[in-house]
């Protein structure tokens, strides 16, 4: 019986041997080709064409060779074909099939061109129709139980190899050409149970990129599993990898760890096709390190660290993409920040025309559109700490801030502001919802030393002291200039044990031509104080202030007038008084003295000062014996000097005499 069985086994083996070699033989290629083509075509809606030689034998595995190997793309296309090949080549081992298994021996593309194309209606060549056109082709539904884990119980993959390929992107709607060449891959799977690694290589804009990847478990991952994966991405501009999880589940999720390795920002971009041209010599070397979490939409970047330049500092980012825009919620905390590595210089002052009669001056305002468009783009919840921060001469101490950003409404608000030896906090609002931006603020700053704040901000070196500010102020606006023309607002500044550099008040009430027209005296000269402060109004961009006073030993000052940020000119009008009194802060308001006007004009970084004579005289004139007892009570009596010589008290002559210089 067993001898029957064998002998009727090896007349079938027989029989499929001499089917294997008669078949290719008896049945003439082209009808494998024209076959092929049908299915191919049915299937895409697009002409499949096998131009060159094929070959094809069963055993002792199923081998198919195919040359010039062509899919067409549609009509309209720059590109005749979306794919080409010059030689496809497949060997698959035939028995292990009948089990069920899938030994795929060789695989291997070569020459491979793949062009992919938008057209100007936005439709992509990879987008089949079926085979009369009609529309892309519906995907099939797998039958219950089907998929491919279910269809084979086995894989392997031998010699399975793409190479030296070339992909196209066209983008008709933008003229965006891109082009990735020298593809070559290799691919490795012994079965399902071992370990899947791949590894290539490529060149993109002139730079050789090499990428690597494996999948520890790949029927776990087939079967809507989680396999653990490691991939890499690996170009001299940029290094990117991941080791971590991957869940082939719905939604698809990650959990890993992400390493970041740029050694240039800028030669990074530059290779990327988008050059950062402005800015000064910052974006360096960047690293970021930290964990990712990816489920469907929604992507966590936690325990990140951050490495920027000379920067360093630690973060958290969530994204998620689900809404009808994005949201992001995210916290960083750097130890310093010097954002002037990635500024642009500051642009040397032009010399300006003097305005015609009648016309604004220019006063340096931008007037290019500012563009608030990105504020809708998302939504956004941040938090930030810097150490320090460093903005051009402005030198910040330790930094809180938080931002909310909704509906294009960006509010900020900086919760612990340290500086110049003072604190500070505000809430900045930033409106792009509507078709006009618009800007309020508020702060309150206490403590700082007015001196090198007022440098570093603003140029301005005339104050010393210890400064308290408050400001409320709103505009809205197009432009820069626009905004500064169209603020309003209110404040008060207070100045307390300082000093008001390059004029002496004091000097200027005893002598006129010193205090005034003596060029060099002015580099030294100085009007110390007790307490400079007063309060002000701001309407379309002119800062007004009618209460401004000093109290000095031996000197009162008021003042009133006006700024114009938009031409940034000062007008100004100072009355100083000489009072016969060592008080300073808090002294007598209606001690006696004299008046000896000030006017301060002219652009905000080169003041004038100049006496106001006339006014003097008519404040002399209300009442001569008034201020000689002022100027008595500063005079000393007849004192001997080292010489023997003396002085007599100056008369009512004496002293209008030496205020106009006489």
């Amino acid at each position: 019986m067993l001898k029957k069985i064998l002998i009727g086994l090896g007349v079938v083996l027989a029989l499929l041997v001499v089917a294997a070699v008669a078949v290719p033989m008896l049945v003439p290629l082209e009808t494998y080709k024209a076959q092929i083509a049908q299915r191919v075509e049915a299937a895409t809606g697009r002409k499949f064409e096998i131009a060159g030689d094929v070959s094809l034998s069963v055993l002792p595995r199923l081998a198919l060779e195919a040359n010039a190997v062509s899919l067409s793309n549609p009509p309209g296309a720059k590109h005749p074909n979306m794919l080409e090949l010059s030689k496809l080549e497949m060997r698959l081992a035939l028995l292990p099939l009948l089990s069920g298994n899938l030994v795929l021996d060789s695989f291997v593309l070569t020459d491979p061109v793949i062009n992919l194309e938008v057209n100007e209606q936005g439709r992509p060549n990879w987008q089949f129709a079926d085979a009369e056109g009609q529309g892309p082709a519906e995907p099939q539904e797998p039958a219950e139980g089907g998929g491919p884990a279910s269809m084979l119980r086995e894989l392997s993959l031998g010699d399975v190899r793409l190479v030296n390929g070339r992909l196209t992107y066209l983008d008709e709607r933008t003229g965006e050409t891109q082009m990735v060449e020298g593809i070559d891959m290799t691919v490795s799977l012994p079965s399902l149970d071992q370990a899947l690694r791949a590894k290539g290589a490529l060149a993109w804009n002139g730079e050789a990129v090499e990428l690597r990847a494996s999948v520890a478990e790949p029927r776990a991952l087939i079967e809507g599993g989680s396999s653990a994966v490691e991939a890499e991405i690996a170009a001299a501009p940029v290094k990117v990898a991941y080791d971590g999880t991957v869940t082939n589940a719905a939604p698809l999720s990650l959990k890993g760890r992400v390493d970041l390795d740029v050694p240039s920002v800028r030669d990074l971009a530059a290779w990327a096709g988008t050059p950062i041209a402005d800015g000064g010599s910052g974006l360096g070397p960047l690293a970021i390190r930290g964990d990712l979490e990816m489920s469907g939409p929604k992507v966590a970047f936690t325990g990140a660290t951050l490495k920027l330049d000379e920067m360093t500092g630690t973060g958290d980012l969530r994204l998620d993409l689900g809404g009808a825009k994005p949201s992001v919620v995210a916290a960083l905390e750097v130890d310093r920040i010097d954002l002037n590595p990635y500024l642009p210089p500051p642009a040397e002052a032009a010399e300006e025309a003097p305005p015609a009669p009648g016309s604004p001056a220019g006063g340096g305002w931008s007037e290019e559109p500012i563009d608030l468009s990105a504020l809708k783009a998302a939504d956004a919840d941040l938090t930030f700490r810097a150490g320090g921060i460093t903005v051009r001469e402005i030198k910040l101490g330790e930094t809180r801030a938080k931002a909310v950003l909704k509906g294009g409404k960006l509010a900020l608000d900086l919760v612990e502001l340290a500086l110049y030896d003072g604190t500070g906090k505000g809430r900045v609002t930033l409106d792009a919802s509507g078709s006009l931006p618009a800007l309020e603020s508020a702060f309150t700053l206490t403590g700082l030393q007015a001196a090198p704040f007022l440098a570093d901000a603003a140029g301005f070196d005339r104050i010393e002291g210890i400064a308290n500010m408050t400001v409320e102020a709103a505009t809205r606006g197009r432009s820069q200039k626009e905004m500064v023309s169209a603020l309003d607002g209110n404040g008060r500044v207070q100045f307390l044990d300082g000093a008001i550099r390059g004029i002496n008040l004091a000097a200027m009430v005893r002598n006129v031509s010193s205090a005034f027209l003596d060029p060099e005296a002015r580099k030294t000269q100085k009007t110390d104080f007790a307490e400079l402060a007063g309060t002000y109004t701001i309407a379309d961009g002119i800062v007004t202030n009618k209460d401004l006073f000093l109290r000095s030993p031996l000197l009162r000052l008021d003042g009133a007038g006006t700024v114009d940020l938009p031409r940034r000119r000062v007008d100004y009008r100072l009355t100083p008084k000489l009072v016969a009194s060592l008080e300073g802060q808090g002294g007598a308001e209606g001690a006696g003295g004299v008046a000896v006007p000030v006017t301060v004009k002219g652009p905000w970084d080169n003041l004038a000062f100049a006496p106001d004579l006339s006014g003097a005289a008519r404040e002399i004139a209300k009442d001569p014996e008034k201020a000689l007892d002022a100027v008595k009570g500063l005079v000393k009596g007849k004192e001997s000097s080292g010489d023997g010589s003396s002085e007599s008290k100056p008369s009512a002559k004496d002293v209008i005499r030496g205020l106009f210089g006489q």
